[in-house]
């Protein structure tokens, strides 16, 4: 029995706004008593404000209405429930049959053709032409109270003028500057913000206005979707909402290998944007493009159903799944937060350029070309890449090693050992996107710097004024001396010394003796002095010729 009782509350408290009318224990409103003398109720729902119904099921009709004249007849016959003029107020908007057979009738009402915001109204017949269900939200009161008060003195652009000024912004501001390359084939036509305005009766707390319901749409600085009522009479804000429809979803696509990545993306407006909330930082980890062209940081890429499966979207994907896990990488492993430990947006823009063999950290945000093919195939394909190019970034807000020389190589270093220790699957950096029709082949090596070009030794130091003081060249001596670090401690000591040596003790003028000296201190800290560890990283640094 007690059982019974608790199910018998747990329904009442899901269903007791919209109960079979045999539970209603409200007294009838006289449109009640009318709707219940005239059709076999089964379900219904009643305004208390206006007395009107909000919802009614059942039996609704004694005889077929096959048409939307004959569904207007059917409400005039039914006046007294329903308490408005059809002929005058309701406007048809939209005939729908499903593959039950039943027809749908949606209406709005509306005032000297100017509809009433929010009153849409529905009419349900099945396949014989029965009223089955009527639902909505009629506002009878309206053609009353706003009679001869629907012309607006204020225009439409002067209502768009006021709602920007509400919000504390323009138009302008919303808006990222695009270039269209010469060679693009497709371009987005999502616009980065839309103005749409409307006369309309808007009813708040039970007054009734002439408004311009405003919609200002954008994604920068915000997500939004604003609903703003002007009034058109003085120019007044009577309301005013975000209702982005918006939220974080997950959606899939195809890297430039082919491979299938989920990606997390968020769903603002009827499109899917690169754009990933579900990090715990401040900002967001954002994928836009240039579409081939240079203005930074470009349009976002977006798709139409959160499947990012076309060829073109490859570059896209792949900078924003590996972006994620780059982050995951150092928020796992060392706590970090960003690569500013503060949460900050993570932003990458791909298709830079034309045939464009690059990839950067600009002080801002992360770039990739497309490559051309045959040096390389579009940059932000590879891991290692993208968590070099982090890196930077990370480096940047640490030690903010000098680009130039050896704290310049000593970067670069950073960035291709993080990438390891990021893609831990093998020593060469860049090998999925390097010369695509060269199998085996990459950009760099920590294991064998010489296969490369690079140099292992300080006798092989190379003294140049080109590549900033040879920034990509000498790397390759510290990169040695991670591989052999590596390879004797471990991964998972080894990238706890080199954190520790970035963010704790390195300067931006450190050469390659600091950085031994660094991580031997870095070592010290975390196994002690003379440890196997300690002497693991002494005899690495030794093995090229650093002291």
């Amino acid at each position: 029995m007690k059982k019974r009782a608790a199910f018998v509350l747990a329904t009442g408290l899901i269903f007791g706004a919209f109960l079979p009318s045999s539970y209603a224990e409200v007294p009838f409103s006289e449109a009640q008593q009318h709707a219940h003398e005239k059709m076999d109720i089964l379900q219904e729902k009643w305004d208390k404000k206006t007395g009107v119904p909000q919802f009614l099921a059942g039996k609704l009709s004694a005889k077929p209405f096959k048409n939307e004249k004959e569904i207007k007849e059917f409400l005039k016959a039914n006046k007294d429930i329903y308490k408005i003029n059809p002929d005058e107020e309701l406007t048809l908007i939209d005939v729908q049959t499903d593959n039950l057979g039943m027809t749908h009738y949606k209406y709005i009402q509306s005032l000297n053709g100017v509809p009433i915001d929010g009153s849409e109204f529905l009419v349900h017949t099945d396949k014989d032409g029965m009223v089955k269900a009527t639902n909505g939200k009629l506002r009878p009161d309206a053609s009353v109270k706003m009679k001869d008060q629907t012309k607006a003195k204020l225009t439409e652009q002067e209502a768009i003028e006021l709602a920007w000024k509400h919000i504390d912004l323009t138009k302008k501001e919303t808006e990222v500057k695009e270039e269209t390359p010469p060679l693009l084939k497709e371009k987005s036509d999502v616009p980065n913000t839309v103005e749409k305005s409307k006369l309309v009766v808007y009813e708040k707390d039970g007054d009734y206005y002439l408004a311009y319901k405003v919609e200002l749409q954008f994604i920068f600085p915000y997500p939004a979707n604003w609903k703003i009522y002007v009034d058109a009479k003085d120019g007044q804000i009577v309301d005013a909402y975000n209702a982005v429809a918006e939220g974080a979803t997950t959606g899939y696509g195809y890297g430039i290998l082919g491979d299938y990545k989920t990606l997390n993306t968020y769903y603002s407006n009827g499109t899917y944007y690169l754009y990933d909330v579900t990090k715990p930082m401040n900002g967001v980890i954002e994928t836009r493009t240039a579409q081939n062209g240079s203005s930074l940081p470009g349009s976002y890429s977006v798709d139409s159903n959160n499947a990012w499966t076309a060829y073109s979207q490859g570059a896209d994907v792949d900078a924003h799944y590996y972006a994620g896990v780059v982050y995951d990488y150092y928020k796992n492993t060392h706590n970090r937060n960003s690569f500013d430990n503060n949460g900050s947006t993570i932003r990458s823009t791909v298709h830079y350029g034309y045939q464009y063999n690059n990839a950067f950290w600009n002080g801002v945000q992360m770039v990739y070309g497309d490559g051309d093919g045959s040096v390389f195939a579009p940059l932000s394909g590879a891991l290692d890449v993208v968590a070099h190019e982090i890196t930077h970034a990370v480096t940047d807000y640490t030690a903010g090693l000098e680009y130039r020389n050896q704290p310049g190589a000593l970067n670069e270093s950073m960035s291709d050992v993080f990438g390891y220790f990021v893609e831990p699957n093998d020593y060469l950096l860049g090998e999925d996107v390097y010369t695509p029709g060269v199998s085996g082949d990459a950009l760099r090596s920590l294991s064998n710097p010489e296969a490369y070009g690079q140099p292992a030794h300080m006798n092989n130091y190379v003294y140049t004024s080109e590549d900033n003081g040879g920034v990509h060249i000498n790397s390759g001596i510290p990169n040695k001396a991670a591989y052999l670090t590596i390879t004797s401690i471990g991964k998972a000591k080894a990238e706890k010394i080199y954190y520790r040596a970035l963010t704790v003790y390195l300067t931006s003028t450190s050469d390659f003796s600091d950085a031994r000296a660094s991580l031997l201190q870095s070592a010290a800290d975390l196994y002690g002095y003379g440890s196997s560890t300690y002497n693991a990283v002494v005899n690495a640094w030794n093995q090229v010729g650093v002291y």
